[in-house]
């Protein structure tokens, strides 16, 4: 499940479920629905996720890049473990300031 907060500044997106392969493309279209709603870029809360593979890496990378582009952000607000644990082996976590942190460019 996908919640997508209003428009405006930051658009928050909480995602729950499991997140693989099957589920990528909804996961992708949702994120560039929210990113294109938002002034400055879009806050993940991912706290909710149980499962996500390397294919749920892949979409935020590219929305983390299609993001840069626009001169927006993209910030893992929440991330369960399952979540956490993708972007610390990864070692993706410090592109999407988990946390709260601010990315930056």
């Amino acid at each position: 499940m996908i919640e997508i907060g209003p428009g405006g500044d930051r658009v928050r997106v909480a995602v729950r479920g499991d997140l693989d392969v099957d589920t990528g493309r909804e996961l992708q279209q949702a994120l560039r629905a929210a990113l294109a709603r938002s002034d400055r870029g879009v806050d993940l809360d991912l706290g909710g996720v149980g499962f996500c593979d390397c294919s749920t890496l892949n979409v935020l990378l590219a929305l983390r890049e299609r993001a840069r582009h626009e001169a927006k952000t993209v910030v893992v607000r929440a991330a369960g473990p399952a979540a956490a644990r993708l972007l610390e082996l990864s070692g993706a976590g410090y592109l999407f300031a988990v946390g709260g942190r601010d990315a930056g460019g």
